[in-house]
Order: C-alpha cells, then sequence, then structure tokens
C-alpha cells in the first residue's frame, strides 16, 4: 500500500488487532458516516448495512473499537453516550442544551493547551475532554407564531 491510499475498513480491524467481521467492518464504518450517534441510531444503521444484529453485539463491538481506539466515546453529563470517528486530536464538543445536538470544536489555541493542568496532582495527562454548553442556532432562534 503506498502512502496515498487510505486503508480498508478491514485493514484498519486487522491492524488494530480486532478479529475482521461484517457486523464490526459496519458498526466502524456507521460511526464514522455518523454525527456524533447514539447506540440507538448506530445499532439501526449496522442493521441497514448488514442486517440482523443484536444490541449486545453493538455494544461489544463499540467496546472493542474504543478499547482499539479507532472510535472515540463522548458521555456529555445527563446523556446517554455518543460515539464518533474522529479520533487522535485533542478536539472538544459544543453541545445545544435544548435538542442535544453535538459539534466538534478544535482546541483553541497551540498544540494542545488543555493538556496542561493547573495542578496535574502527579498524573501524566495525555487527554482532556471539553464540552461546551449552550443553545444551537435552531433552538436560539425565536419562532415566530
Amino acid at each position: 500500500m503506498t502512502a496515498s491510499e487510505t486503508p480498508t475498513t478491514a485493514e484498519e480491524l486487522r491492524g488494530a488487532g480486532l478479529r475482521v467481521t461484517a457486523a464490526r467492518a459496519a458498526l466502524l464504518e456507521t460511526v464514522r458516516h455518523g454525527d456524533h450517534l447514539g447506540v440507538e441510531a448506530i445499532a439501526s444503521g449496522v442493521r441497514d448495512r448488514v442486517g440482523h444484529v443484536s444490541l449486545q453485539a453493538v455494544y461489544e463491538g463499540l467496546h472493542a473499537l474504543t478499547g482499539a481506539g479507532l472510535i472515540r466515546r463522548i458521555e456529555p453529563a445527563g446523556s446517554p453516550a455518543r460515539y464518533e470517528g474522529r479520533v487522535g486530536d485533542n478536539h472538544h464538543h459544543v453541545i445545544c442544551r435544548s435538542c442535544g445536538v453535538v459539534a466538534d470544536v478544535d482546541c483553541a489555541m497551540g498544540e494542545a493547551p488543555c493538556l496542561t493542568a493547573s495542578d496535574d496532582h502527579g498524573f501524566s495527562i495525555d487527554e482532556a475532554e471539553v464540552i461546551y454548553w449552550g443553545q444551537c442556532p435552531d433552538c436560539s432562534t425565536p419562532r415566530s407564531s
């Protein structure tokens, strides 16, 4: 494979030390083509691709893909877990308090400014999770009646 070629889903799974199955490949593709999806939406997307798959298999697959670093799990306070395909960078999220829509937010400045804690308590910090809360444009626009 040349540097310009993108690895296939199967190659990515193998490269992460995971067994390649149709359900796992569909799971990874569904998360990557989705937008901060919850488990039910992911299960629906996987079923659209491969037919029946149990919710338990979806949870197990998400756990394996997250553990392998192929996807990322975010858990906004008061919301169910969501999954995204954007991994390997230190980006954050903005979430609408009304409708729950989630969007990515790049770090504000520097290489990884949020990784410098005011007091690290002896931890070796490798990731920071920042969530901005507010109203999305659709929810903050007054509706005419």
